[in-house]
């Protein structure tokens, strides 16, 4: 109960940022853990080990933020208010994918092959999709367009971050952390390219070759990132929030319907930012990167 109860929703709401150091601290917490205590499931291992703590922190968020919906009726200040979870952990979130990439990149071969053999196959199987002149993918997945292949993929992610959250209380969590260790390894594969082309070129030109190809590469995901990683949130919270009304309210009760309001609103924001981000990734990001 140490780890879990050092966050506190309404104190990190005010100063989000903080949960980049969370992020960082707990997702590398979790790959050293699985590492000497899971060797052979290590690159899910860590992810399970990180969410462990971080599931707490989401419960006691949600609870807070269903609070919020019971003493706010002002849909727009709602909105506003809930903006603050969601800052939060998206710094969370951003915290965990610089931890992965950092530890990709650094680590010997034999700790990245143990830590993320998971999340290798996963971004193998989407560049697959991606390219599916060189994968047996179907003459569907062929025929679709990059917006559509991205709209019906995002999707599915965000209706198990609701599913999840509203099932499970913040189930959610789990899947966010995964996205995280995928986003960290697709970074760090492409950054562990250029400190090896530069490994000869002296100690400071390899540290320049690092941060400089680091801070390109992560912009390039998270061009499009900050509305999908922003849609799977706010989807969660809203899971959550319904998931809590269910518990503590009667469905007959004008809080509740109060609450069910709110929520629906924020799957409709999560939608918004998905389109968003589907159209960003699709046309915006190959013409920047």
């Amino acid at each position: 109960m140490v780890l879990e109860s050092i966050i506190k929703p309404a104190k990190m709401e005010k100063h989000p940022i903080e949960m980049l150091l969370v992020g960082i601290f707990y997702s590398t917490l979790g790959l050293f853990l699985a590492y000497y205590i899971f060797p052979d499931n290590a690159s899910l291992a860590a992810v399970f080990i990180t969410t462990i703590p971080l599931i707490v922190v989401m419960i006691n968020t949600v609870k807070y933020e269903e609070k919020k919906d019971l003493n706010i009726h002002e849909e727009k200040f709602l909105i506003k208010e809930h903006g603050k979870a969601l800052s939060m952990f998206f710094f969370l979130f951003m915290g965990m994918v610089v931890s992965y990439s950092f530890w990709f990149t650094v680590l010997p071969a034999d700790y990245v092959v143990s830590l993320f053999s998971y999340q290798k196959g996963i971004i193998d199987y989407i560049q697959g999709l991606s390219n599916p002149g060189t994968a047996a993918t179907g003459n569907y997945i062929k025929g679709m367009s990059s917006f559509e292949r991205i709209i019906s993929n995002n999707v599915v992610v965000l209706f198990f971050c609701i599913l999840f959250s509203f099932l499970y209380g913040a189930g959610a969590i789990f899947i966010l952390t995964l996205n995280a260790s995928i986003i960290g390894v697709a970074v760090g594969t492409k950054v562990r390219h250029y400190v090896d082309a530069t490994i000869f070129d002296g100690s400071s030109q390899m540290l320049y070759g690092y941060f400089n190809s680091s801070v390109s590469i992560t912009f390039c995901y998270m061009f499009h990132g900050i509305f999908e990683i922003s849609s799977y949130i706010v989807g969660a919270l809203a899971g959550g929030i319904i998931s809590v009304a269910v518990v503590n309210h009667d469905f007959r009760t004008r809080q509740f319907w109060h609450i069910v309001k709110d929520s629906s609103d924020l799957i409709i924001l999560s939608l918004i930012l998905l389109l968003v981000g589907a159209f960003t990734e699709a046309f915006l990001t190959p013409m920047i990167c």
